[in-house]
């Protein structure tokens, strides 16, 4: 199925939800909306699935125009943060309701096949009522999938699961999306998670679009900083520098050999992200200086802020390294690894991918 949306603009009374734009995900894949909150991620999903009727422009289906046409006239599933399941229904009735709908054969087949993919087989006979929030989250996922619906549309479905069972949940959707045939849609605000389902990715601020393709295309190469930085969790490390027959001059530190393009403006902002930065030197590597504001482990990965002349710098080091307070610590940074931004935020260069 080909979801087109044609200069889609949505007003709410006389605010802007949505400002004009236009997307065509990839057929039969999985497309993540990443932003922040408000980005319009969610607003964007209405439209797709008929619940709201843009203010302007042409939600298109297949090349047949279905704006306005509501959900129910639709084949859309559906899956949002807050589950939302039948709780007269037994798990297993939940989970078939869409297959007996279409009058399938395989029911059960089926039933127990998606509860054992999203470990819930063991409360297939139980209400809602008695299951956790994460179990009747998995009993919502299922019978979404259950549905082979030709677009399945999940919003944020896994923020209010704790961390292990997001993790868990992740891998598995992956899987499912995999071997599934209907277009994902799936929003979320975690760079992470548009990294992990891979794909492709559309990045969303202020409910503006700012860029659609292959998720490792645009997290290697954001076509602007506002990308950028909705793409990079921590967030990406920004400092200041200019335009120098060097390549770049940091305002407050040394410079880098970056070849510039002849039109670079004078004013630059380099962006590093913080798995960039290491504490080990490098040939070639600058040398940046500075003491430790605050260090915190968070999983496999030690997580140091430094304050050095350029700015607070937040370097991410895989493993568990211990940092006293105020300690002088050196961060390193190889020149190739820094992304550099024009004086309006455009990309200028960013650093080669290593596709091997």
């Amino acid at each position: 199925m080909q979801l087109t949306l044609d200069a889609v603009t949505h007003q709410v009374g006389a605010a802007t939800w949505l400002y004009e734009l236009g997307i065509a995900p990839q057929p039969g894949a999985v497309t993540v909306l990443l932003g922040a909150t408000q980005a319009g991620k969610t607003t964007l999903m209405r439209v797709m699935a008929g619940l709201d009727t843009p203010t302007r422009g042409r939600v298109l289906v297949d090349g047949q125009d279905v704006t306005g046409r509501p959900v129910r006239e639709r084949n859309v599933a559906m899956v949002y943060q807050q589950f939302i399941n039948y709780p007269s229904m037994t798990v297993f009735d939940n989970i078939a309701s869409p297959l007996k709908l279409r009058r399938e054969g395989g029911v059960e087949q089926r039933v127990r096949e998606l509860a054992a993919r999203l470990h819930i087989e063991p409360f297939l006979d139980r209400y809602p009522a008695a299951l956790s929030g994460g179990q009747q989250q998995r009993v919502a996922l299922a019978r979404a999938l259950a549905k082979a619906a030709p677009l399945m549309l999940l919003d944020e479905p896994l923020v209010n699961l704790d961390y292990k069972l997001r993790e868990e949940l992740r891998e598995e959707l992956t899987q499912l999306f995999a071997s599934s045939d209907s277009t994902v849609i799936y929003a979320t605000t975690e760079p992470g998670e548009a990294l992990l389902l891979g794909g492709y990715t559309a990045v969303m601020d202020a409910g503006e679009l700012l860029q659609y393709g292959p998720t490792a295309e645009v997290f290697h190469a954001p076509k602007s900083l506002r990308v950028a930085r909705a793409f990079s969790d921590p967030p990406m490390n920004l400092i200041a520098a200019d335009a120098a027959s060097i390549g770049v001059q940091l305002r407050a530190g040394p410079g880098l050999q970056i070849p510039l393009p002849a039109a670079a403006s004078k004013a630059l902002t380099i962006g590093v992200r913080a798995s960039a930065l290491r504490v080990a030197a490098r040939p070639g590597d600058v040398a940046l200086a500075g003491t430790v504001e605050l260090a915190e482990i968070s999983g496999s990965d030690t997580f140091v802020h430094v304050a050095t002349p350029v700015g607070e710098l937040v370097a991410q080091l895989t493993g568990v390294h211990f940092f006293e307070l105020g300690a002088p610590v050196t961060l390193y940074l190889a020149p190739a690894q820094a992304y550099v931004f024009d004086a309006d935020g455009a990309l200028l260069v960013a650093p080669a991918r290593n596709r091997h």
